[in-house]
């Protein structure tokens, strides 16, 4: 069955980022066409890069990159959840991803994005990221506005209209990234 990672992209203290993305797991988990999983990565301990080779070249040699490439090597496709910050995504996702290269080749991405214009430019910033990473974004995407959809810009409240917007993200990522597999496959050969 097709696994997707639902990353959670920020790692902050008090970060808004932990409701929607246990969210999106909620709603996720009631699909039967994908698994999913959650995947903090306040988990990780991902360093700075600290990695001497390029990711490009699948050298890697610190045990924290290692974890990383296993966890994200074991899944189809992805949904980021991720905040904007200064018209961009965290630095600690941006991390992340650079860690890694072929682990996220042909495998679809969706966004989920949240902040003061529904994390629209993190999405797009990210945008570029991941077609640098050979990865297929799917059009749609989750866009929650602190003004309407966080009570005080801080409890998280959804409009009931976001989870049509999640459900058709999650469509797209679960098609897209079980079309991927036959691509996955041949570049894997």
């Amino acid at each position: 069955m097709t696994k997707i990672g639902i990353i959670l992209g920020s790692t902050r203290p008090g970060r808004n980022g932990e409701a929607v993305a246990k969210w999106v797991l909620e709603q996720a988990s009631q699909r039967t066409d994908a698994e999913f999983e959650l995947v903090d990565l306040l988990d990780y301990k991902l360093p700075h890069l600290d990695e001497a080779i390029p990711p490009s070249m699948a050298q890697y040699t610190q045990p924290h990159t290692l974890e990383w490439a296993a966890k994200i090597a074991s899944f189809d496709g992805f949904v980021m959840v991720t905040p904007e910050y200064n018209h961009s995504t965290s630095g600690a996702l941006k991390n992340a991803i650079d860690f890694l290269f072929a682990e996220w080749n042909n495998k679809a991405v969706g966004f989920v994005g949240y902040g003061s214009v529904g994390g629209a430019r993190a999405i797009e910033s990210l945008r570029l990221v991941v077609g640098e990473l050979m990865m297929a974004d799917v059009r749609a995407a989750v866009t929650l506005s602190l003004a309407t959809d966080f009570v005080n810009y801080s409890q998280f409240t959804p409009g009931a209209h976001q989870a049509g917007a999640l459900s058709t993200t999650l469509d797209q990522v679960v098609a897209w990234s079980t079309a991927l597999a036959s691509v996955r496959a041949v570049a894997a050969a």
